[in-house]
């Protein structure tokens, strides 16, 4: 031992810093090394999509491979030959990477988290009510605490400059916070931020929601803190502000429950026998695997000076079955009116006098 340490100490300062630096990094990845063979070992299970231990490798493991040599080299950092200038400088460094190294594993861990919750809740499933309003908050909730992590860590950075040092203080001070945000107060990007929080915990909408919003059809997409975007039916995608959800007014085809009632209107001639036309429309019903068997209607809704006016009213498990239903329905309702009673049809009578 005391061999070895006379060797050590006969190196040149640049190869004993060289040897502690490799040394540092060497341990950081024999750690990380371990840990990713066991969580691997773990991960292995055949069928499935989703595994805890293959969440944390994935969110995980690039952030810790920075972490770790970083942590290793902040303990052999005292036994670096430096002059003490240079030493108080590359302290300084090293616990600014070292913070937004570990900044980037607490983010990772983050992730991990959204990733369970979000395999716990599954959205999948028809009536998925409880699941979206699960994810609508996570989402939320996951943006916010990585927004914080983000600033806090930039005024820890900001804090360990002399220079800086006033800002990063005020940043993380009450007084600093409230000034901030008197200060955005009346920017619009903060009504929407504060917007956010009342949709994450109020819910008018969730994520995979169906709504009818500008006249445009389709489902909530993604949540973030300032605004919605919808994937239209077309598969465009509408962006809006999340505001504009509390300001004005839309349709929520999904708010208590996923199960929706469609219509469909006929126009016909007096002349048509409405009992025919309600057997065929609940035979077509019972022959479709969209109907959900709740509700099956058929009733004159209106009378005009030409023609009556019929509702045929069904029900269905979503907002997208019940689409192609009233579809089905309509087609094969107008096929069974123009072979079976053709002259039914809607028409314009011109009498002559005389």
């Amino acid at each position: 031992m005391e061999d070895l340490q006379s060797i050590f100490a006969k190196l040149p300062d640049w190869m004993w810093n060289l040897l502690l630096v490799s040394a540092s990094i060497v341990l950081g990845f024999i750690i990380k090394l371990i840990l990713s063979v066991s969580l691997r070992h773990t991960a292995v299970k055949p069928g499935k999509d989703y595994s805890l231990p293959k969440s944390i490798l994935s969110n995980i493991g690039v952030p810790v491979n920075y972490f770790l040599p970083t942590l290793v080299f902040n303990f052999v950092l005292p036994f670096m030959r430096v002059k003490p200038a240079f030493a108080s400088e590359l302290d300084k460094t090293v616990s600014i990477f070292l913070t937004i190294t570990f900044a980037a594993v607490l983010i990772g861990l983050v992730n991990v988290l959204r990733d369970y919750i979000y395999h716990s809740y599954d959205i999948s499933k028809a009536d998925n009510l409880r699941e979206r309003k699960i994810r609508t908050q996570v989402q939320f909730i996951w943006r916010l605490i990585v927004g914080i992590i983000v600033i806090v860590t930039i005024c820890a950075v900001l804090l360990s400059f002399e220079g800086l040092k006033k800002i990063g203080a005020g940043l993380l001070t009450g007084v600093g916070v409230g000034g901030i945000i008197i200060g955005f107060a009346a920017q619009k990007s903060l009504a929407n931020i504060l917007a956010g929080f009342q949709i994450a915990f109020t819910q008018p909408i969730r994520i995979d929601d169906v709504l009818i919003v500008e006249n445009e059809w389709g489902r909530v997409e993604e949540i973030t803190l300032t605004y919605v975007v919808m994937n239209l039916w077309d598969k465009r995608r509408l962006v809006l502000p999340i505001n504009y959800f509390i300001e004005k007014p839309f349709q929520n085809w999904t708010r208590n429950t996923s199960d929706l009632l469609g219509y469909v209107y006929f126009y016909v001639d007096y002349t048509m026998p409405i009992e025919p036309l309600r057997k065929e429309y609940m035979r077509l019903l019972e022959l479709s695997p969209l109907w959900d068997k709740k509700v099956g209607v058929v009733q004159v809704t209106n009378i005009t000076e030409k023609v009556m006016e019929i509702r045929a009213l069904m029900s269905a498990e979503s907002s997208g079955q019940a689409f192609d239903l009233r579809c089905y329905i309509r087609e094969n309702m107008i096929t069974y009116i123009q072979k079976n009673y053709p002259g039914s049809l809607p028409k314009t009578r011109i009498e002559s006098i005389g």
